[in-house]
């Protein structure tokens, strides 16, 4: 799949289970502090939302925000993922997360990010229902997490945050930067 495939398949996937939870768009946008045009757009794939916007949304629908990674790709071998088989999410802000792991209904899942120079997660703090955990493969990530300072951590750095941390992330360099995540 082009980017333009994900972006769209994640459009119906958010505007699918919204439908089916019977939120009104109206509503969703207001739980999740939004416009009501601007959450339109993202339904009509013509806006990304941030690493934040998804994680409200998910949290407000009932779901994991790893549901959004559910679209099934064919492989040869059920345990493994090839490049050309992996979902990958374009978010705004700058950030793009590939999925992977070859199943999300295993204990965990993995993730690679990659945050483009001044790439956020949002303004927002993050509250994940799943525990997490990351490896900065290359670049710096800048978290955030509560009211503590924040933390600059640099390739072969790791972290692990609880589930519900309140937390956020940045790449606020002027090179990429990519991380490993790990989710439970």
């Amino acid at each position: 799949m082009d980017m333009q495939e994900e972006i769209e398949g994640l459009a119906i996937l958010i505007r699918d289970l919204r439908k089916h939870k019977n939120i009104t768009l109206g509503a969703l946008a207001e739980r999740i502090g939004r416009s009501v045009g601007f959450l339109s757009q993202v339904e009509r794939g013509l806006s990304r939302p941030t690493v934040a916007d998804l994680t409200a949304i998910s949290a407000t629908l009932g779901v994991p925000t790893t549901y959004f990674y559910s679209l099934s790709r064919p492989r040869a071998l059920p345990w493994v993922t090839r490049p050309d088989e992996r979902r990958t999410l374009y978010y705004g802000a700058g950030i793009t997360d590939v999925l992977l792991s070859p199943s999300m209904s295993a204990g965990f899942s993995m993730l690679e990010s990659h945050l483009e120079p001044g790439a956020s997660s949002g303004e927002g703090h993050l509250n994940d229902s799943d525990e997490q955990g990351g490896f900065v493969l290359a670049g710096e990530l800048t978290l955030w997490l509560g009211d503590q300072p924040p933390v600059t951590l640099q390739p072969n750095d790791s972290f692990q945050l609880p589930a519900h941390a309140q937390f956020r992330y940045a790449n606020l360099t002027d090179q990429p930067t990519r991380v490993l995540w790990v989710f439970t």
